[in-house]
């Protein structure tokens, strides 16, 4: 179905609302007090219900989840919901992490180290749905950028060198498990604080402030285009880093309504993604180019290293790797352990997954075929 731009200015039942949610100031986060086993105490017996198949009249969804709101408007999904649906313009941990004590969302999309550290800082959080790349090596969402005549050409050579660190997001979690991949400690390096955001880690990388720093997206082209002939460089890690979840307030689902809405969000999110991955072009124009303002080049860089996406029906060994960074995260950063199954609410383990698969075109075409590296 070809985009249609008033989609979002319809006010119907079944129409999703654009909407921006007015954060109110949250106050600093106290120590963490969190014991290393009170993830899913407090709702022991609470999510366990059966989700209703029908969203109840007079049930509407707060969610954060920009990107999926315009594959939904580009697909026509959003035609589809039965009951209304508002879109908070946020996305990430911090922002959705406070949106979530402020009640002012219901849930949010996120990689993996926001719901850990929700916990560890006693906000009860559920992961309802959960996508990675199907080969995750080959295609990683970030590579470690270098700084020019840095002397680094491998993970070992990080001995000694200044690497951009942001603790708290996948960037930091990754720099972490890097070091733990080399066989090096905390010690062995200098983590500079820095945040993740915008092009701060390729300026900071250009001005020799860090010598190594993880780079993902369009960033990775940009910083190569524009340094690489002053010596910059990247090299792969080799490691999986590329988990994307839906993750929702416990009190959120404790309530019937709220989670049988969730229940639909997840099965249309999951058509969403089958249609970003068989229409290439439409989501390079739609979302890349029109929606984020890139170039049509860089569209295509960015949809090439994507691959293909990995949305499963089981969470057996997603929760397995989850518990692999819980357990590195908590040594690291001196935080309690906890068990990762306390993170899924197992109601929601095969919707995704089964909406994925269902809303398949056959054949999926290609994705362009100029751009990104293999």
């Amino acid at each position: 179905m070809p985009p249609h731009p008033d989609r979002t200015k319809r006010h119907t039942r079944r129409q999703l609302l654009a909407w921006s949610v007015a954060l109110p100031a949250i106050a600093a986060l106290t120590a963490c007090s969190v014991q290393a086993t009170a993830a899913g105490e407090a709702d022991s017996g609470a999510l366990k219900a059966p989700l209703a198949s029908e969203v109840p009249a007079g049930t509407e969804l707060v969610v954060g989840d920009p990107t999926t709101q315009v594959a939904l408007e580009l697909s026509g999904e959003i035609d589809n919901f039965t009951f209304p649906v508002k879109f908070a313009n946020l996305s990430g941990g911090p922002q959705t992490t406070e949106a979530f004590r402020a009640k002012a969302l219901d849930v949010g999309s996120v990689a993996d180290i926001p719901p850990i550290h929700a916990t560890w800082t006693g906000l009860e959080v559920k992961i309802v749905a959960s996508q990675y790349r199907a080969d995750a090596v080959r295609f990683p969402v970030y590579e470690l950028g270098i700084a020019p005549h840095a002397g680094i050409s491998s993970l070992a050579d990080l001995r000694g060198k200044k690497i951009a660190y942001s603790p708290g997001q996948a960037q930091g979690a990754l720099v972490l498990r890097i070091l733990e991949k080399a066989g090096l400690k905390q010690s062995d390096v200098k983590l500079v604080e820095l945040p993740s955001t915008g092009d701060v880690y390729p300026t900071a990388l250009a001005a020799k402030q860090v010598d190594a720093a993880p780079l993902g997206g369009v960033n990775i082209k940009r910083y190569l285009a524009k340094y690489g002939g002053e010596g910059a460089s990247t090299i792969r890690h080799g490691l999986r880093d590329n988990p994307g979840h839906l993750y929702a307030p416990v009190q959120v689902l404790q309530d019937p309504a709220k989670a049988a809405a969730l229940r639909e969000y997840v099965q249309r999110w999951g058509a969403a993604q089958r249609w970003i991955q068989d229409h290439p072009k439409e989501w390079r124009d739609g979302y890349y180019v029109r929606n984020q303002n890139l170039s049509t080049e860089d569209g295509d860089y960015l949809i090439k290293a994507a691959g293909r996406k990995d949305i499963p029906t089981s969470w057996t060994d997603a929760i397995a790797r989850h518990q692999q960074t819980i357990d590195l995260l908590a040594r690291e950063q001196q935080k309690p352990q906890f068990d990762a199954h306390s993170l899924y609410d197992t109601r929601f383990e095969s919707i995704g997954g089964t909406s994925f698969a269902d809303a398949a075109t056959s054949p999926a075409p290609s994705a362009p075929a100029t751009g990104a590296r293999p």
